[in-house]
């Protein structure tokens, strides 16, 4: 096969896949699998919460709270409600007293970390240009 057939399969395969991801993600609809997922992980505390867990390993929830700057006590309750809900992550209790509560990624949530790290790597390369873009925006705007 020549680079050029490839190249146009990849093209021609890549503009499929978006027809396909536009069709199912139709604002009608209710079942678009992308629109369902980042509804649910796209919030900042629910990334955090994922990327922290990523980087410490199983943790009680007052160590997530000390980790996780600016969330709330309720906040995070319902985060961590969500992405349990979601089979992201594990909570394990222990019969003791106090209780104690510890949480840790499950492997479909580790299996997350590596598109929300593209998402940051992604975000942190084009920050300047996308202030630079907003405050031309705001200029023009406000003439």
């Amino acid at each position: 096969m020549s680079d050029t057939y490839l190249q146009v399969t990849i093209v021609e395969n890549e503009a499929d896949m978006k027809k396909e991801i536009l069709r199912k993600c139709d604002n009608d609809r209710d079942d678009c699998p992308v629109k369902d997922v980042l509804n649910r992980v796209g919030d900042k505390w629910s990334m955090l919460t994922v990327i922290m867990l990523s980087d410490h390993g199983t943790l009680r929830f007052n160590e997530l709270h000390q980790l996780i700057d600016g969330i709330s006590q309720k906040m995070l309750t319902v985060t961590l409600k969500m992405l349990e809900a979601d089979g992201l992550l594990t909570r394990k209790m222990y019969a003791q007293i106090p209780p104690k509560v510890e949480y840790a990624l499950t492997p479909l949530g580790e299996s997350l970390v590596t598109p929300l790290m593209y998402l940051y790597d992604w975000a942190n390369t084009h920050m300047p240009e996308i202030k630079a873009s907003r405050e031309r925006y705001e200029k023009a705007v406000a003439i």
